[in-house]
Order: structure tokens, then sequence, then C-alpha cells
């Protein structure tokens, strides 16, 4: 399904789970996935849940045209999507870059929710993120999505993920690339965490439920970053997954999916 934005662009939106459900999840991308990506966690709420998936605009089956969009911008996108469809009160989960767009939508839209959760989550960029990040975009200009991925898929998941993947590493690489992404796509998503500024002082006025949840052994964002998150959003509950790195919406799945459930 499609829904149309303020500035008249088309996000993709998938519909599954129980529709007779009083209750809403939405589960929001990270950086380079797609509404592909959550087809290891969506069995452990289909049952009992409405689910939402998106892709944000330049993500999947989205529009990859207009100018780049700021976590804002990403999170008025999804009230239309709730708008369209009349639902009024949802959960978020949010991975990554998904979880800065579920911070934003805390801040800006609080009558929507009913809680959210934040995985591999962030509010302000260290000079560690930030040469990662300048890496990834040198990859993405000398060589492509292709060269990006190779450089990317060593810092977002753990070294136990390699030794055993639940989806092997070629596989994954393929599923990305078939979520339609470009390098001038990947270039506008990546501009909003590139501008994004300090979102501490911010955090401090959600008052929805709220749980982060982060892996112990992700390279990318370190603990101590996601535990600044929980420290600035009043009453939020914070676990970390042991040995887990930072795409747990593959790893340790089962796991991160009994905490979300116990949380919502």
């Amino acid at each position: 399904m499609f829904c149309k934005t303020s500035d008249n662009l088309s996000i993709y939106y998938e519909k599954q789970g129980n529709s007779a459900s009083s209750e809403t999840i939405v589960f929001l991308n990270g950086l380079t996935q797609s509404t592909l990506s959550w087809g290891l966690v969506t069995p452990y709420f289909g049952s009992n849940y409405n689910i939402i998936l998106l892709d944000f605009i330049f993500q999947g089956q989205s529009d990859k045209t207009g100018n780049w969009r700021n976590f804002d911008t990403h999170a008025a996108d999804l009230k239309y999507v709730l708008d369209q469809e009349r639902i009024s009160k949802v959960h978020v989960v949010g991975l990554s870059y998904g979880s800065l767009v579920a911070q934003h939508f805390a801040v800006l839209y609080p009558h929507y929710l009913n809680k959210i959760v934040l995985v591999s989550t962030f509010a302000h960029k260290t000079p560690y993120y930030e040469a990662v990040e300048l890496s990834w975009w040198r990859a993405l200009e000398s060589g492509g999505y292709n060269l990006m991925l190779d450089i990317m898929l060593p810092s977002v998941l753990s070294e136990a993920y390699f030794a055993n993947p639940l989806i092997p590493i070629s596989a994954m690489k393929e599923m990305r690339k078939e979520s339609n992404q470009n390098s001038e796509a990947i270039f506008n998503l990546m501009r909003a965490t590139k501008e994004r500024r300090d979102y501490r002082k911010e955090l401090e006025k959600i008052k929805t439920p709220t749980l982060v949840i982060q892996g112990e052994k992700d390279l990318l964002l370190p603990v101590h970053l996601a535990n600044e998150v929980h420290l600035h959003i009043s009453g939020s509950k914070f676990i970390v997954v042991k040995n887990a790195g930072h795409t747990l919406n593959i790893e340790h799945v089962h796991e991160v999916c009994a905490y979300i459930k116990d949380f919502l």
C-alpha cells in the first residue's frame, strides 16, 4: 500500500498480523533496510497485534526523489501513514536509523503513542561514529552501494554472528540490494544523521513509556551511547543483550522479541 506525504511523495507500507487486534505495532527500519528486514521478528507478534511495516522515503519501495529528509520529516511521514489507516494509538519499535525516527516521533506526536522501543540507538554522535559514517560515505562515492555494504557489515554485526550467521552474509547482502537501494538514495538517508544535532535535551520531553535495548558487542554504537538515551528519558527501562551486535532484528531475535513482548 502507499500513502502520500506532504510533498506528494509515495511512502510504501504493509499491514500484517492480526487486523482484528485493538493494538498496533509499527516497526521502523535501519538505514539500509526495508520492510523485508523484519521477517524474523513479525512472527513473534502477528497473532496478537496489528502490524505496520514501512519504507522511509529513499528506502525499499517508497519514492527516491526529492530533497533529503531530516528526522522530523520522517516522523511526519509516519503520521501520514497512521492517519490514512485511521490509527490513533500505536506502539513503535525502531531499530538504529528507525530508532531516531521513533525518538523524533515521540517528541513531536506523543498523543499517538502507547509505548516505544528504541533498539540500537543513540542521541549524539561520537568522533568514532563520525569516522565510521565518513568511511561509509567515501565507500559509497568511490565504489557504490556494494562497497559500502562490504565496509558496513563488520561494524553492524557481532563477531559471534559471523561465526554462526542466522542468515548467510551473502544472502543478507543480496536482500539489501533487492530492497532497491541506490547510492543517491543512501546519500539522502545518511544526510539526516550527518546533519542531526545532539538530541539529548529533546529526549527529556518524552513521557511515553520507553524501553531501550542495546547489544553488548555493538561496535558502531557502544552501550554507553544507548545508556545516555535511557538516562535522558524519565522512567525508561534499559536492557543490554549479551554478546549481541548492532543489528538486533537478525541477532538474538528470540531474546530481543521476548524483551519487547514483556514490555508491551
